[in-house]
């Protein structure tokens, strides 16, 4: 299948249009949310969370017996909970930074769940079967019911998102300055932390426990290279995880043997290379176009400079000098002098340059701005 085909499909089809559905929605929550964990310097949250959630998983089976994905999620949920609000206690409670608490609480999770995937495939009745797509996902299985409360899941983040927004956004920049207001900064902190630790179940299924971190920081992280505004901000890691899901899917869909988590986060992956480079304000390509039109510019000024200290010798600063009298000085080159020609600094006349008005204020201006430094 071609991508034109799986796009001319995908409104017919109803297992191509919930996985596509369902994989965008989970995209656009979790570039939302995301946003949020990459301006708090959390961006290692998603990640223990996300390990976190598998002994939660393996847990509801064990006491249910059953594969309802709403009991496993519900259990992936409080056992991600738990271990978040383990890391916010090691962190107050004790001397361990934030990054050897993230650590620990992955490792010691992850080990956990995977002794009890262990265990239950072990066990001699076969509906243990199936479990094991929660570390890589499998969006092949998203039904309708799913993809529904993913929508609700994000409508309700929407919601609390506008309720909230200004106690969020206070929160981000100077969580000082939101105690002195009177905001229970406690509550907010927690209410964002639900939400994200929400939004990481929701994409358990769909992605998977091992890559579930890049998707919910990836778009966020693409988004960041755009712009300095919150809402502008959230508004792009959200479409960028939208498109991520749709293109993510696509893709794997025309291919044989490719799976869609996996996919999704390469697609997320490419956003964000292509923002780091080409992004206006913070991109590799603008910056070192910046830094090369900087160093022209500072080439320019240092040579007229020089010539300035020349013309000063002389009564009549466009007395023309002998383009050799500059062969000493470093930022000379032919290709200066024609630059500085251009900006109608100077006059070229066969070997001899002489300062224009212009170019003989500009000069002094640059003079004095030195001599104040």
């Amino acid at each position: 299948m071609s991508l034109t085909e799986y796009f001319e499909l995908v409104f017919t089809d109803y297992t191509l249009r919930t996985i596509t559905l369902g994989t965008a929605v989970l995209g656009a929550i979790c570039g939302m949310l995301g946003s949020f964990a990459v301006l708090r310097k959390q961006s290692l949250l998603g990640d223990a969370i996300s390990h976190a959630a598998l002994p939660g998983i393996a847990l509801a089976f064990l006491i249910t017996g059953a594969k309802d994905t709403n009991i496993l999620l519900l259990g992936a949920l409080v056992s991600g909970l738990i271990g978040t609000f383990w890391i916010r206690g090691m962190i107050t409670k004790t001397h361990l930074k934030t990054d050897t608490a993230l650590g620990l609480i992955l490792s010691l999770f992850f080990g956990f769940g995977m002794l009890l995937l262990t265990f239950i495939q072990k066990q001699p009745n076969a509906n243990q079967a199936g479990l094991d797509k929660y570390l890589f996902g499998q969006a092949a299985t998203l039904v309708e019911k799913d993809v529904t409360l993913m929508v609700l899941v994000t409508g309700i983040s929407l919601v609390i998102l506008l309720l909230f927004w200004k106690e969020f956004k206070i929160l981000l920049f100077d969580a000082d300055y939101t105690k002195t207001l009177g905001f229970n900064t406690r509550f907010i902190d927690i209410l964002i932390t639900f939400f994200i630790v929400l939004a990481i179940v929701l994409g358990l299924q769909t992605v998977g426990v091992v890559l579930m971190s890049a998707m919910l920081l990836a778009p966020a992280a693409a988004a960041r290279q755009w712009t300095n505004k919150l809402s502008t901000m959230v508004f792009l890691a959200a479409l960028f995880g939208a498109f991520s899901g749709v293109f993510g899917t696509a893709i794997s869909a025309s291919e044989n043997n490719l799976s869609t988590g996996p996919v999704i986060v390469l697609v997320a992956a490419v956003f964000v290379t292509f923002s780091f480079i080409f992004s206006p304000g913070r991109g590799l390509l603008f910056r070192e176009l910046r830094f090369r039109k900087n160093r022209r510019d500072l080439q320019l000024q240092k040579t007229l400079q020089f010539m300035y200290g020349i013309a000063q010798t002389h009564e009549d600063f466009t007395h023309p000098h002998a383009v050799k009298i500059l062969n000493n000085f470093q930022g000379f080159t032919r290709k200066t002098l024609q630059k500085l020609e251009e900006k109608n600094w100077i006059t070229l006349t066969g070997q001899d340059w002489s300062m224009t008005a212009q170019g003989f204020r500009k000069a002094k201006n640059l003079y004095n701005q030195q001599e104040d430094e």
